[in-house]
């Protein structure tokens, strides 16, 4: 079988037939060109059907333009020579569509007369419009529905109700997003392209190549690295449905940076080693067993002075001190003023998260949190999975915004 278009260049014939179609208004893009192209490649148009079929196909992607696409065919292949070949029924003309513009289905075959014979569905990837019965109303028409993942659909439901697994997806999903933490510049350097300082020793040793003339200049930058973090949570009774996603979030400061854990309550525990394992469930287990303090009284300044005091008060300095309370405490007031500016001195930016702040009409009045908060550099609500994620996305872009070392 001889093909229609011997000699015609298939790329060449798509881009007219679509400028054709263009000016008659039928939008056909450039994928749909590649298509027409690959079609007659794979399918070489032997007869004028198949050609129409391969361009409808390819190059129509709308109901209405099928009259468009079907006059303009009609219009280029109308003078066109008989037929190649000796099969018979190869200058059948291609079916319209009906008098209601309902779609046309592709032929099954073609008889000795020309006629199709039977229908395989519809020529394209468009889907037919939906039917419905005489009794079915709007209402019942089915719509696909939209649903939010595992991790969205969790947003706004209260710590204490998420069970075990929602709490460690929790964990993992703030085990990536700290990946982002901010940098601070350090004292060491490297080289680089974009650095500011030139390396005199080795743009000596480079010149030996040019003569001793230093033609290249070795520059180096300052090397980064994240910030340190220390969080300390609240184990208190009142902080009791809130300690499960506080220790996940202290895990993943631990895990992903490198940070310090500690817990308070009536003293101060560190958690650091127990934050390490491998496991999150394991390692929020065995934190809880090893505070023994929790759910009692609070003592929120004895229990600062007390890591201040320390030899691990030294990973505060210059770095970001997160404070997971919600801030009641049996101590005098003014004792955690002092405490609260100490620590304000030595670290780079102190956070304080408040599972109440985001209560309607809270205000920060009780005597220890408004002696706290004139030295916390942010106060956030976390009460929740959405003030959380909030919480978190807003302490990594205010930290960094404020730069320097």
């Amino acid at each position: 079988m001889i093909p229609l278009l011997r000699g015609v260049d298939r790329a060449a014939f798509a881009a007219a037939l679509a400028a054709r179609l263009r000016s008659e208004g039928v939008p056909v893009g450039l994928s749909a060109l590649e298509d027409l192209a690959r079609a007659l490649s794979v399918v070489p148009p032997d007869s004028r059907p198949r050609l129409y079929w391969a361009a409808r196909i390819t190059l129509v992607r709308r109901q209405p333009d099928l009259a468009a696409f079907d006059a303009v065919f009609a219009a280029v292949f109308a003078d066109a020579m008989p037929p190649v070949g000796s099969r018979r029924g190869d200058n059948r003309t291609p079916p319209k569509l009906a008098e209601d513009e309902s779609l046309v289905a592709v032929p099954r075959g073609f008889d000795e007369s020309g006629e199709p014979q039977g229908t395989l569905g519809l020529p394209w990837a468009t889907l037919p419009p939906v039917v419905s019965s005489a009794g079915d109303t709007d209402s019942d028409t089915a719509v696909p529905q939209r649903l939010a993942s595992d991790l969205e659909a969790l947003t706004d439901l209260p710590f204490e109700a998420l069970s075990e697994g929602e709490t460690e997806l929790l964990g993992r999903w703030l085990e990536a997003c700290l990946r982002s933490w901010p940098t601070r510049r350090t004292r060491r350097r490297r080289p680089g392209s974009a650095g500011r300082q030139v390396a005199l020793r080795a743009t000596v040793a480079r010149s030996r190549r040019t003569g001793w003339e230093p033609v290249e200049l070795v520059r180096v930058r300052a090397v980064t690295k994240p910030r340190k973090v220390v969080m300390l949570c609240d184990v208190s009774q009142s902080m009791q449905p809130q300690i499960g996603a506080y220790f996940h979030l202290m895990r993943a400061l631990t895990v992903v940076l490198g940070g310090e854990a500690f817990s308070f309550s009536t003293s101060l525990t560190r958690l650091t080693p127990l934050m390490r394992h491998r496991s999150a469930a394991q390692a929020v287990a065995e934190a809880t067993e090893q505070v023994t303090d929790r759910f009692g009284g609070t003592r929120i300044a004895t229990s600062l002075n007390a890591l201040l005091s320390s030899h691990h008060g030294n990973a505060m300095r210059g770095g970001i001190v997160i404070i997971g309370s919600d801030g009641w405490d049996s101590e005098p007031p003014d004792r955690l003023a002092n405490a609260m500016a100490r620590l304000s001195r030595r670290a780079h930016r102190v956070v304080w998260i408040n599972p109440r702040a985001a209560a309607p009409g809270f205000e920060p009045l009780v005597g220890t949190m408004a002696a706290a908060l004139p030295f916390c550099d942010d106060f956030l609500p976390a009460g929740d999975f959405r003030a959380l994620a909030a919480a978190v996305t807003e302490l990594g872009r205010a930290t960094r915004a404020s730069g320097g070392c």
